[in-house]
């Protein structure tokens, strides 16, 4: 027996994306986004409405970096999704962020964040939607493994959970990537 529940937002998993930005005074500004992902190869979309300062902050400095909000930085990337930017000045200080100015584009990195992508704004599309394309990833060496990559179980990245509005954090291993269905053929 299965259910109907029409249209909803449920997307699984829903990475926790804090995006970074700095305002037309080089103020920096973190929000919390779950709506956004992969575009391309190399690019990225988010869905972020009109009226938040970092839309506006992406539109004016085209460029912007999206970290991954992780396990023990929960309080903090909900906080950032709480206040907005446009009423809290001291927002990434409360949030007890610093910030490193990334090399590649003209956004902020947040330290406590181990994995950024750093992006420069392609375009926004007739919907809204924000095209950019990664220009580099950078990441904290806590999160690297032997192998010199990143490893996910380090990293600790946390999901949105929309039907619920929990915070999940990834972990098991379940299979390999284009091996698995090998089994099948």
């Amino acid at each position: 027996m299965r259910k109907n529940f029409g249209v909803k937002p449920w997307f699984y998993p829903s990475p926790v994306l804090i995006i970074g930005s700095y305002d037309s005074l080089g103020n920096a500004n973190a929000m919390n986004a779950a709506w956004g992902g992969l575009y391309a190869s190399n690019m990225v979309v988010l869905c972020l409405s009109k009226g938040h300062k970092t839309t506006k902050n992406i539109k004016e400095k085209r460029a912007f970096t999206i970290s991954f909000a992780d396990e023990e930085h929960v309080e903090a990337c909900d906080y950032v999704g709480l206040v907005s930017g446009n009423d809290e000045m001291d927002k990434i200080k409360k949030a007890g962020f610093t910030t490193l100015k990334s090399e590649f584009v003209d956004a902020p990195i947040f330290m406590e964040l181990p994995m950024v992508l750093e992006c420069k704004l392609i375009k926004v599309t007739s919907e809204g939607n924000i095209i950019g394309e990664i220009i580099n990833i950078n990441a904290d060496e806590k999160v690297i493994n032997n192998d010199g990559l990143i490893d996910v179980n380090k990293l600790k990245p946390i999901t949105y959970d929309l039907v619920h509005n929990n915070y999940l954090v990834l972990g098991e291993k379940v299979g390999e990537a284009f091996k698995s269905g090998n089994e099948l053929k």
